[in-house]
C-alpha cells in the first residue's frame, strides 16, 4: 500500500467517524457575523490553522479548497462570496464529499444567507485538479501539501500554480520542523498521513513554492504545533513541530529572484525626515516598514548606521515593500 493509500483510508475513517484532533490543532472558528459553524464541521475540523483571511476575499473572488475536511473553512469561504459555483472544494475521499454535502444542510439550517450550491463539491486528486487554467482568484489548502513526498508536492504546487489567475494567492497552513527527522518517522505512511512526519523546514517549504514560479510568499504566522517525543515515537530526541500559515501570490518572478516576506522590518531614524534609496524604497523617519527578506540584505549592504533592522518575526500582515 502507498503513502497516498494509507492517507485516502485514515480520512475515509475521519469522515465515517468524526475524529475530534485527529492530525491537528484546532482551526479559529472566526466569529463573522450572522456565520454559525455547525458542531458537526468543528468536529471534523482536521486543520492546523486557517486558510480564511477576509483581506483575501473582497470582489467576490472564485475560491478553490483542496482537501473538504467536513466543510468549515468552505463555508467560511463561502460567507464572502455567496454565489452559486462560487467555491469550490475538491476532496479525492468519496465519504469526505459526501460528509460535507451532508454539513451543507446542517449549515443551511443554521445560516439564512447560506445556500449548499455556493460550494461546487467536485471528486478529484490534488496532483491532477478537475480545474481550469487561470480560473481561480484565491486556491487553499490546509494540512495537506505536508503529507506529500517530494515529487508529490512539486506537482501538487504546479497544479495550484496552474489554476490561479494571474495575481491569484494560494493561501495555506502546514506544519513545519526545522530539526532533521529520522528515516523511520519519514517513512511511517500513517504518520505521515496525521501531519506529522512529513513536515519539511520553512527555507524547503517556501522554495517549494518559489521553484514553481510564484513571485511573491508571505509568512503569515508561525506557531507551536506538536512534540514528537521518545516515549510515543520512534525517535530518540524531542522533535518540535511548528505550523505555518503562508500565502503565496501568482507575482512575475522578479529578475533578482522572489519576495519573501518573513515579518523582517527596517525603522530609519537619521537626520532628514526619509530616507530613499533610489530604488523604490522610501523610509520615513522612525516609521517600521516591513521588508522582504531581498530587500533587508540590500538596505544592510549600504553599510548605513541610522536604519534599524529587525529580525525575522514570521509573521507578516500586509505592506510595505519589496
Amino acid at each position: 500500500m502507498s503513502y497516498l493509500e494509507t492517507t485516502h483510508d485514515v480520512y475515509k475513517e475521519a469522515a465515517l467517524t468524526p475524529d475530534v484532533g485527529l492530525c491537528c490543532t484546532t482551526n479559529p472558528i472566526w466569529e463573522l457575523p450572522g456565520l454559525k459553524i455547525p458542531k458537526i464541521m468543528q468536529e471534523m475540523n482536521y486543520g492546523c490553522g486557517s486558510t480564511v483571511h477576509a483581506r483575501d476575499l473582497s470582489n467576490n473572488p472564485k475560491t478553490l479548497y483542496v482537501g473538504v475536511g467536513g466543510g468549515m473553512e468552505l463555508l467560511q469561504f463561502a460567507y464572502f462570496n455567496r454565489v452559486k459555483g462560487g467555491v469550490v472544494g475538491v476532496d479525492v475521499v468519496d465519504e469526505m464529499l459526501e460528509a460535507s454535502r451532508i454539513n451543507f444542510k446542517v449549515a443551511e439550517e443554521q445560516n439564512d444567507w447560506f445556500k449548499s450550491e455556493f460550494v461546487d463539491l467536485k471528486k478529484g486528486d490534488a496532483l491532477n485538479l478537475p480545474v481550469d487554467d487561470n480560473s481561480i482568484d484565491v486556491a487553499a489548502q490546509n494540512c495537506l501539501f505536508n503529507i506529500f513526498k517530494a515529487e508529490d508536492l512539486k506537482k501538487a504546487i504546479e497544479e495550484m500554480y496552474r489554476v490561479l489567475k494571474p495575481g491569484g494567492s494560494l493561501v495555506m497552513s502546514d506544519p513545519t520542523c526545522e530539526q532533521e527527522m529520522n528515516e523511520t518517522l519519514r517513512n511511517d505512511d500513517r504518520l505521515r498521513a496525521l501531519c506529522l512526519s512529513g513536515s519539511l523546514p520553512i527555507a524547503e517549504y517556501v522554495k517549494a513554492l518559489t521553484d514553481a514560479g510564484f513571485g511573491t510568499i508571505e509568512i503569515r504566522a508561525r506557531k507551536p504545533y506538536r512534540i514528537l517525543d521518545p516515549k510515543n515515537y520512534p525517535t530518540d530526541e524531542l522533535i518540535y513541530i511548528e505550523s505555518i500559515e503562508v500565502a503565496a501570490i501568482k507575482d512575475p518572478m522578479p529578475e533578482d529572484g522572489p519576495c519573501i516576506f518573513t515579518g523582517k522590518a527596517a525603522i530609519y531614524y537619521g537626520h532628514q525626515d526619509f530616507f530613499d534609496d533610489d530604488m523604490g524604497h522610501i523610509l520615513l523617519k522612525n516609521q517600521p516598514l516591513a521588508i522582504c527578506d531581498k530587500t533587508a540584505g540590500a538596505l544592510k549592504a549600504l553599510g548605513r548606521d541610522d536604519i534599524y533592522f529587525s529580525e525575522s518575526t514570521f509573521h507578516y500582515d500586509g505592506g510595505g515593500c519589496c
